[in-house]
């Protein structure tokens, strides 16, 4: 299941970070939230779900310039992928695959890829980064809360 993390915003403190981790100068957030790739053996049928994971770690992707992770994380209960606490536990394939699917799935015939995998992390990692999106989403609609109170 492929979908997002409300309320999350990748901007400066994020793009800060990859840069960090990466050494590569001029990152910065990609200004989305954060994407989410939840494991699960359930047949989902349809989207517009909000549902109970628990992030295991994520990609570091960086697209053009900009930060562009992927927090991988576990359906609470799921039978098959429920019981895994970080990324490492994930057998080696199905980190495989997903690798080449982020890898692959903006590819265009005719169009340069400018797409990398700048390196994985695990769950303390993973939280740490959404930390550092709501930040960035709290920077970002400051005003939004505001305007609501």
């Amino acid at each position: 299941m492929y979908g997002f993390i409300p309320q999350t915003f990748c901007g400066e403190k994020v793009g800060n970070y990859c840069f960090e981790k990466t050494g590569k100068k001029g990152i910065i957030g990609d200004g989305d939230p954060i994407d989410i790739c939840v494991l699960t053996e359930k047949t989902i049928a349809h989207g517009d779900l909000l549902v109970n994971a628990r992030p295991i770690g994520g990609f570091r992707m960086i697209d053009g310039n900009e930060a562009d992770d992927k927090i991988i994380a576990v359906l609470r209960n799921d039978t098959v992928y429920g019981h895994f606490k970080d990324i490492s536990e994930v057998p080696q394939i199905v980190i495989q695959r997903l690798e080449h699917y982020f890898l692959t799935y903006k590819d265009m015939p005719g169009e340069e890829k400018d797409t990398e995998m700048a390196g994985s992390y695990g769950a303390e990692e993973a939280y740490e980064i959404i930390k550092s999106l709501m930040v960035d989403y709290n920077n970002k609609f400051d005003n939004l809360g505001k305007l609501l109170s």
